[in-house]
């Protein structure tokens, strides 16, 4: 019940947001690191994604990383993009990115040109920032063991933004 009062009010924002006759062409990414267990993104959360961000005037891209060199790239090439805003779900690789900071991500973080939320469900799992090199995210959501719903304030947050 909660989850649809959420949709509803996310719709009621959008809509009356105006944005559908702004904005055109604008790129919600979301990139999306593996998970080993629960993996909530498939099914309905994508597709009641698409339709609220379609209803939005944006153009929502999905990128499943396999690997942290993957994902590092990916993040890399929002610059090329027509890129707004960036969700970014490291999901199993934050360990593998806090041991090897050699890979890159905090570079090519610090290269980002577009905002970005982080999106986990386990506080273990968010990204450290130990130098300072890059701006932090704008907002980094966990809510532990439900990572659906991360992604569902963290979308939440972008649409907002964009709005702005």
């Amino acid at each position: 019940m909660a989850v649809q009062r959420f949709y509803r009010l996310l719709k009621h924002h959008v809509s009356n947001a105006g944005i559908a006759r702004r904005v055109r062409n604008v790129t919600i990414l979301i990139v999306r690191g593996p998970h080993y267990s629960d993996d909530p993104w498939g099914g309905e959360l994508a597709t009641t994604f698409e339709s609220l961000v379609r209803g939005a005037g944006q153009v929502l891209s999905v990128c499943a990383c396999s690997g942290l060199r993957e994902l590092v790239a990916q993040v890399r090439a929002v610059r090329a993009k027509d890129t707004r805003f960036v969700l970014l779900d490291p999901g199993d690789l934050a360990e593998e990115a806090r041991k090897h900071p050699e890979a890159g991500l905090d570079d090519a973080l610090g290269e980002l040109a577009s905002p970005y939320v982080e999106v986990h469900d386990d506080s273990g799992a968010a990204l450290q920032r130990s130098d300072g090199r890059h701006a932090a995210p704008l907002a980094t959501i966990i809510i532990n063991g439900d990572l659906a719903a991360s992604y569902r304030i963290a979308l939440g947050i972008a649409l907002r933004r964009l709005a702005e």
